[in-house]
């Protein structure tokens, strides 16, 4: 079963038990992955598309509740915070740091980089070896720091 299947059948289940907040949750989850749907149209949507669609809504959720929280508004914060989770339970289990370490090291040995400058080909090989399995902002910092 395709990720966007899986999302539907969870929108139905949190329907029938009644959980209103999953379910909210949930529909503006779909709401857009089929927004994405129609962009890629003709093509047809791959779970690669809908697990960018899930790490763009956690980091608006991230971004959300670091704001909320600047202001002071716990209610948003707590509204935020419950999305977030229902969102990353679709996600792939996250890499650690020391796991995200050692895919950065590998990638420096495989592109020879050497200076900061060369940080975007470094990027592109970790995340392509990650496959959403790293937080971008996560290897972005390690990168940082060891090609510094």
């Amino acid at each position: 079963m395709s990720l966007k299947e899986t999302l539907n059948e969870a929108v139905k289940i949190a329907m029938k038990a009644r959980d209103m907040e999953r379910v909210s949750a949930l529909r503006m989850v779909t709401a857009a992955v089929k927004n994405k749907e129609i962009e890629v149209r003709p093509n047809d949507l791959t779970d690669e598309d809908v697990l960018g669609v899930l790490k763009k809504l956690c980091k608006q959720r991230k971004d959300s509740i670091e704001q909320y929280q600047n202001a002071g508004r716990t209610d948003l914060v707590e509204k935020e915070q419950k999305e977030l989770h229902v969102i990353e339970e679709y996600l792939p289990e996250q890499m650690s740091e020391d796991q995200v370490k050692g895919f950065v090291e590998e990638a420096i040995k495989e592109t020879g980089a050497s200076s900061m400058k060369d940080m975007g080909k470094v990027m592109q090989a970790v995340l392509a070896k990650t496959q959403g399995a790293a937080d971008n902002k996560l290897v972005s910092q390690i990168v940082k720091n060891i090609l510094q």
